[in-house]
This record gives structure tokens, sequence and C-alpha cells, in this order.
């Protein structure tokens, strides 16, 4: 019985082992350090076990990586464009999306019963994590490089990017000023969703609501409804 275990939990190392190399292009050599990366604090409360800290470490590396890219390749921008054009890079809806795209959710370990947690931003947190996770194991030089190949590169498309409002909301705004119209952004329903706060807030026009969106912040549930309702109204 105890063999039987251990060949279990061999076996899935090694599954998890070449779930993750497939998805970082080389193979890791510390892969609890991974696997704390890729664990959310829904599973695992301690913040050695979870990827909180790896999460701030790796929105740093990512952040001085993506600054170091748009000084090369805009050598003659000034400091405000550097500085929009890296928030539209590193945006939480544009880091879950990427995380998605490179399939972090199908490895990622966390409440897989919370469906809140299933359509939350949490995907990008991970990936914030997971180059904390290659920082730490491989150093800067080639974590650059990682996240220049397997970030940058394939899913951060810099002509799209350019031509991008950086705050959807201030679209919504622009859009009611011309119709004469009135946006807000109200709680529609706030509760608890395993000792977490989570908030339903709704996009009105005029009072009706025309979207709404679920985060576990104000700030990131309102974004998401103003996406949803840039779209809604065809703007």
């Amino acid at each position: 019985m105890i063999f039987l275990s251990w060949f279990k939990y061999r076996k899935e190392i090694k599954e998890f082992r070449n779930q993750l190399s497939n998805i970082l292009g080389f193979t890791p050599r510390n892969i609890s350090l991974y696997k704390t990366a890729l664990s959310h604090r829904s599973i695992r409360e301690g913040s050695d076990e979870n990827n909180e800290r790896l999460e701030f470490l790796g929105d740093a590396v990512l952040s001085s990586i993506i600054a170091h890219y748009l000084f090369r390749k805009y050598p003659y921008k000034g400091e405000g464009f550097l500085t929009e054009m890296r928030s539209k890079m590193v945006n939480r809806q544009k880091l879950n999306e990427i995380a998605l795209k490179m399939g972090l959710k199908k490895i990622s370990l966390y409440n897989k019963n919370d469906n809140a947690l299933k359509i939350s931003q949490i995907f990008g947190n991970t990936l914030e994590a997971l180059i904390g996770a290659v920082y730490v194991d491989k150093g800067y030089n080639k974590t650059k490089r990682w996240v220049e190949e397997y970030i940058i590169l394939p899913h951060l498309f810099i002509g799209d990017l350019e031509g991008i409002e950086i705050n959807i909301k201030n679209k919504l705004y622009g859009w009611a000023n011309k119709n004469t119209k009135i946006i807000d952004f109200i709680i529609v329903d706030e509760k608890l969703e395993n000792s977490r706060r989570l908030f339903t807030m709704g996009c009105t026009v005029d009072g009706q609501i025309i979207s709404q969106a679920k985060g576990f912040n104000k700030k990131e549930a309102s974004q998401i409804a103003a996406q949803l309702a840039v779209e809604s109204l065809g703007l």
C-alpha cells in the first residue's frame, strides 16, 4: 500500500514537471519552488506555501524587464509614453489573458469549488508568481530572455497596444459627455467567498445597469464591468 502511494506520488510529480516544462520551455530544477508559484492562497494559507510572495517579486521583475524592453524599442519616446505603454502591457486583465493562453489555469493549484475564482484575475497573478520563480531559479538575465521569448513576443503585440486606451473608463466617460449621458459604477452585491470579500459592480447609464462583473476588489470588478459596457454599447 505504501509502495503504491509512493508510486502514485512519483507519477503525479513527473506529470506536473512535464506540463510545467511544456509551458516554460525548459526543465525546472527546483520543482517545489514552481509548485509554490502555482499555489493560490485558497488552498495554502501560509505565506511560505502560497504564491503571494513570489507574485510580489515577479511583479517587480516583470515591470523592470518591460521597462528595459520599451527603453530599447523606443529610443526617442518620452517618459510619459513609455510609462503608459508599460501600464498597458502589465495590466491585470492582459496578464490574465496571457496566463490562460499559456495554459497556466490547467496546472494552477486553487480551490476549484470556488466558482468566483474561476472567473477572477488570479491567473494573471499566478503568471507574475511564475516569473518570480524563474527569477529565483535562473537569475535576472535568463528570466529577461524567457519573458521576452515566451510572453512579450508571442502575446504582447506592441503595435496594437499603442492604439489601446489605457483606462477603458475614459472611453465610457467620453461617450457619455458627447451624448449627455451619466455613467456611474455601483455595488450590486457584496459577500464573503471563502473568507474573502467578493464584489459585484454594475456600470449604469442614466441609472440603468448595462453590465455587471465580479472581483475581489471594487477596482478590478468595475474595470471588467466597464469593458463589458464598452462592448455592449459597441464603442
